[in-house]
């Protein structure tokens, strides 16, 4: 019940203009689905058509995929073209890389041991400077102010979630200011701030994996990681900047036991979950997919509000949401264990003594397969599954009359 009251009192009044927001959930290098599903969206619309987004929201890897389409809105339809260009020629040595050493390229126990001074000296298992770089060369960041302010798009918002307070944080970046913002709610706020690359280093720094960013937020300096973490609301900050009608695409798991057969053969011993596994599943936890609850929490409103009588509805400050959602269709560990000798040869070595490279310790890799074969085959994933419902999307993104 918190959840729901927290987006009635957030709800777009109805003297607001109909807005359409796309939120994209986070998943590292599996958030090249997103890319293949938009480009194949982008297919469906006409080449003349303006960008159809009014407001772009994303965490962690989506953060960096909604704000890269925020500054390339501009040139419409073709931005998702431009996005999937980015993820098809981008590489784990543009994302991380790991520690060195002199033995590393020979020894895992050496690429272990560097991986280890890592961890107690930067808080992270991986060095993810070359990210910076890659984001410094692959987003224009004026092109967002551009987009605003030629009305391509209303608002562009990236999560991150505080170490230091454990409050979830939002970011926002509008073409006008509203009194409605900044938001202050139970465990998650939000601040106006033009987004930076910083903010998306924030919010997509993964837990152990990538180090902590330090940002700027009501008058401190606090620590931000992985913007995944902490959600409880992921369409909320949509709601909360005016939004109509929400796209949003997760790269969650169908099922987690599509991967292998889990139940013991008769007679053979019972073994517990190798360490790789276990991390494995400490990151499912960690991007653990909370948009059905979220979706089904408007869904329960929007019947609410639509069984009330008209005259009443018209007094109400509230209108019903639209929500359209996307997920892959097929187990995304299962298609990183067909993937994992792309690894990095010295990310291989580590993930295979942590017993991370087959069964369910595969989860782990999918996070970090920056690699062709990997990014490709979810990119044709998301396209498969957007011309597959094909209809529902040109339903969802006509344009209703006034």
């Amino acid at each position: 019940m918190a959840l729901q009251q927290d987006h009635l009192s957030v709800s777009a009044s109805t003297d607001r203009p109909p807005r359409t927001a796309l939120v994209l959930m986070g998943g590292g290098a599996r958030t090249a689905y997103q890319a293949g599903a938009l480009q194949a969206l982008a297919s469906l619309l006409p080449p003349d058509r303006p960008f159809p987004f009014d407001i772009l929201v994303g965490t962690s890897a989506g953060a960096l995929n909604a704000t890269f389409l925020a500054s390339q809105a501009c040139h419409g339809a073709q931005a998702f073209h431009r996005l999937a260009d980015f993820w098809s020629r981008l590489r784990s040595h543009q994302v991380y890389h790991l520690p060195r050493t002199p033995l590393s390229q020979w020894s895992r126990w050496a690429t272990a041991l560097g991986v280890t001074l890592s961890a107690r000296h930067h808080g992270a298992a991986l060095d993810s400077m070359p990210l910076v770089n890659t984001l410094h060369r692959a987003i224009d960041l004026t092109g967002i102010d551009r987009a605003l302010a030629q009305g391509a798009i209303q608002a562009l918002a990236v999560t991150a979630s505080s170490y230091s307070s454990g409050v979830h944080w939002t970011f926002c970046q509008t073409a006008d200011a509203s009194p409605d913002l900044p938001w202050s709610r139970p465990g998650r706020r939000a601040e106006m701030q033009p987004v930076t690359i910083e903010h998306l280093m924030a919010s997509s720094a993964i837990p152990f994996l990538f180090p902590a960013t330090p940002l700027w937020v009501d008058g401190a300096l606090e620590y931000f990681g992985d913007g995944s973490m902490r959600q409880i609301s992921p369409l909320a900050p949509a709601v909360d900047l005016g939004a109509t009608q929400i796209l949003a695409i997760g790269v969650g798991q169908p099922q987690r036991n599509g991967l292998v057969n889990t139940t013991p053969t008769p007679g053979t011993p019972h073994r517990p979950p190798t360490l790789g596994s276990i991390a494995g599943h400490a990151m499912a936890s960690v991007f653990h997919d909370t948009l059905q609850a979220d979706v089904e929490q408007i869904e329960r409103f929007n019947a609410r509000l639509e069984g009330l009588p008209q005259a009443l509805r018209r007094e109400l400050p509230f209108q019903p949401t639209q929500i359209l959602t996307l997920q892959p269709s097929a187990s995304l560990d299962a298609l990183a264990q067909a993937h994992v000798q792309a690894l990095p040869s010295e990310l291989h070595r580590v993930l295979d003594g942590l017993g991370a490279l087959s069964g369910e310790g595969a989860a782990l890799s999918s996070y970090l397969l920056f690699e062709p074969g990997f990014i490709q085959a979810l990119m044709q994933m998301g396209a498969s599954d957007v011309m597959a419902r094909r209809g529902e999307f040109l339903a969802f993104l006509t344009p209703r009359p006034a």
